[in-house]
């Protein structure tokens, strides 16, 4: 019973395992048809869209197609227009020329006939002519004949007389001619330099500054003075010695007077004592040290302002030198006229004047900037500042014409060039121009009397006034000592004795007045 129950067991095991295999195999067959199913299904949709995305590419690639091809034919239609109507401008335009050249050909043969008929009618003056001077030379022939008979004089004889009349007469006429052209030039030149001098002056303004051989220093307070001077003067007399300029301490308040003649030396000890003052330590060994800080500062801007000149005036490949001593003339004035400003308008001027003249601007405006460079260094070295910028100019090389305008600017020699004789009239409106310059009080009134003095000093002179500051002179004469035809006279030799008597800059006007008066009272 044991067995067969074990058996039975078995047995029915082994059928449970048959069926249960069989479950799982249709399990795994009803999956694996799912998933080929699901499979079939997403292939068959891929296909569908890939299918929809080819038509939608096909009909993209279509519609473009379309619009590419109607673009192509809007810009072909668009350029035969242009064509059509660039041929048609041209036809229109070949036209007209057509027209024009038919219409000139249309005068030009009327010229032609016209002209035609003008020879035509000079051919026969011209014949008629031949025939009037055969007739004249054979009338002049007889009335020669007669001539000799009634005269005595052979052909060759009347010949020469005439000869020598007509002669005379065109003499005083070429004479009479070149009197009006030498006038006429005369006038003329002197309205185009007037033109000239006056258009030059206007264009070119420089400043000017007042000549001075003092510099004021201001002092914040009083008891600066004190520290200044030191212990029994030894601050005053070390800075004094290092500057050589002279400290003026009075009673004017918080003030110092720097007087020298040398005007670098000024500006060394001024920049010196500014900055003394402003620091407030006041010693022998700050002293010193400022001092030498100064002079390399002024020097630095000394070449700084040379340069500045040159790029004013526009003057190239100078000297490095030159530009020094150009930057010195800053401190450098002459009756109150800064020696550098002076400087750069001769230069200006000279460029002006050049390019009125065609002649090289370039070269007279360097003419003119280096014309007083003998007055950066005159107060250091024996000789006029014209004699010292002549040697300077050769030193370093400047032109001959250069050289030739330093020299004669003041006329001690004679200029060989148009230059020179520009930087002559350049430096003469620059110096002597209203407001250029200025003198003293003193110097004014004993030059305007000694005007008035020559002038009294003349018979027949009743009155006389020296007007617009010295450039007028205004005569006064007694009628009945003093003639009409003698007012020329008077002019010219009372202006030839101010010529040789008095120095000054410019010209001077002599305007000599006679007046005749008639008084009757009625009674």
């Amino acid at each position: 019973m044991g067995k067969f129950f074990t058996v039975f067991t078995a047995i029915i095991t082994f059928i449970l395992g048959i069926l249960y295999n069989k479950h799982c195999e249709k399990k795994k067959t009803d999956i694996a048809k799912n998933s080929a199913e699901n499979i079939i299904k997403d292939a068959q949709e891929k296909l569908n869209y890939a299918e929809s995305e080819a038509i939608n590419i096909r009909n993209n690639a279509e519609t473009r197609k379309k619009e590419i091809l109607l673009d192509a034919k809007e810009q072909a239609i668009k350029i035969k227009d242009d064509a059509e109507k660039e041929i048609r401008t041209q036809k229109l335009d070949i036209q007209q020329r057509e027209t024009r050249l038919l219409k000139k050909e249309e005068k030009l043969e009327k010229k032609n006939e016209t002209l035609e008929k003008k020879e035509n009618l000079l051919d026969e003056k011209s014949e008629a002519l031949e025939l009037k001077a055969i007739d004249l030379d054979k009338l002049i022939e007889r009335q020669n004949k007669e001539l000799q008979k009634i005269s005595g004089l052979n052909r060759e004889q009347a010949k020469e007389i005439i000869l020598n009349k007509i002669k005379e007469e065109t003499t005083a006429d070429a004479a009479n001619i070149i009197k009006d052209i030498e006038t006429n030039a005369k006038a003329e030149a002197d309205k185009r330099v007037t033109n000239i001098l006056t258009n030059a002056m206007q264009r070119c303004n420089i400043d000017h500054v007042t000549e001075t051989t003092v510099s004021v220093v201001e002092l914040p307070n009083e008891d600066l003075k004190g520290k200044i001077i030191g212990r029994e003067g030894r601050n005053i007399r070390l800075f004094e010695s290092l500057t050589g300029v002279d400290l003026i301490i009075d009673d004017t308040p918080e003030s110092i007077v720097l007087s020298a003649f040398n005007p670098i030396r000024r500006e060394v000890a001024r920049l010196a004592l500014e900055k003394l003052i402003a620091d407030g330590r006041i010693h022998s060994a700050r002293i010193e040290e400022v001092v030498t800080k100064s002079q390399k500062e002024l020097e630095n801007t000394i070449f700084e302002e040379g340069e500045a000149a040159t790029y004013e005036t526009g003057v190239q490949n100078l000297h490095q030198e030159i530009i020094k001593l150009l930057g010195k003339m800053k401190y450098r004035t002459s009756y109150g006229q800064n020696a550098l400003k002076h400087s750069i308008e001769v230069s200006l001027l000279c460029g002006l004047i050049a390019s009125e003249l065609n002649v090289d601007i370039s070269l007279a405006k360097r003419a003119g900037l280096l014309h007083d460079i003998g007055k950066a260094v005159d107060h250091e070295i024996e000789g006029s500042h014209i004699s010292i910028g002549v040697s300077i100019c050769k030193k370093y090389h400047e032109s001959d014409i250069v050289i030739n305008a330093v020299e004669a600017h003041h006329g001690e020699v004679e200029p060989k060039n148009i230059i020179a004789v520009i930087v002559q009239v350049a430096d003469a409106i620059s110096a002597a121009r209203p407001g250029a310059r200025r003198e003293t009080l003193e110097s004014y009134i004993k030059r305007l009397e000694n005007l008035e003095k020559i002038s009294d000093s003349f018979s027949g002179v009743e009155k006389s006034f020296a007007i617009h500051a010295g450039r007028e002179l205004r005569i006064i004469v007694i009628p009945d000592i003093v003639d009409d035809k003698k007012l020329p006279l008077l002019a010219r030799d009372i202006a030839k004795k101010i010529e040789n008597e008095l120095e000054y800059s410019g010209q001077i006007k002599v305007n000599i007045i006679r007046e005749t008066r008639a008084i009757v009272y009625a009674n």
